[in-house]
């Protein structure tokens, strides 16, 4: 996360605050499933949820934007090569499954809301602990819709999200699902933001132990 640094800033000088990944992939999953829509502007719907398929296997998080498009949620601890090829299957498998879904949205925020779905705008967000060069290509290429966003966790209390990759509406939609974020800083085309996540105090919606 080279483009991102965070300080702590007193009247004697800055200490710069070390980021981390996490130590396993569902500390981070469970932090943003908690406050999805907060963080990414995702309404959250279902948390590892099975596919009833051949091959078998598990979404990591289902969820629905503020347009009622679906969206698919993959984590990664730290840079996992597959994570692109990974989510696309599972939006393949949505598609071919629409009621699933519908039910889902039905279940948790009604009729209208699921009679809604804006199937044409799937989305698939891959959060991981950073991608390759391929990834970023792969994004710009694809006519999918999907957004890479790299994490770190700095200290004990603070969780950063930055959108690396990301089109048109897609990463306009990011930014004001992030707004209620603690910090948050524009460059070069991306959105790093800072949310609180720890003891002593809450700003955002990121504290460890909280819920949706």
């Amino acid at each position: 996360m080279s483009g991102l640094k965070l300080f702590h800033t007193t009247s004697s000088g800055v200490t710069e605050v070390a980021s981390r990944l996490a130590e396993v992939e569902a500390d981070v999953q469970g932090l943003v499933e908690a406050h999805m829509e907060a963080m990414l502007g995702v309404r959250f719907l279902a948390s590892e949820y099975v596919i009833d398929c051949v091959d078998g296997g598990r979404i990591d998080s289902l969820g629905i934007d503020e347009n009622n498009a679906p969206v698919v949620v993959e984590f990664k601890r730290g840079t996992d090569a597959g994570v692109i090829n990974q989510g696309l299957y599972y939006m393949s498998w949505l598609m071919a499954h629409k009621g699933v879904f519908r039910g889902l949205v039905h279940d948790r925020f009604g009729a209208h809301t699921a009679s809604r779905v804006l199937w044409s705008a799937l989305r698939l967000i891959c959060v991981a602990g950073d991608f390759t060069r391929y990834d970023l290509h792969a994004v710009r290429e694809h006519r999918r819709s999907i957004d890479l966003v790299r994490y770190r966790f700095f200290g004990d209390d603070l969780l950063g999200l930055e959108t690396i990759a990301a089109v048109g509406v897609r990463a306009q939609a990011a930014r004001r699902g992030r707004q209620q974020a603690t910090a948050a800083r524009c460059e070069n085309g991306q959105s790093p933001v800072l949310v609180e996540h720890g003891a002593g105090g809450r700003r955002g919606a990121a504290r460890r132990g909280d819920t949706a």
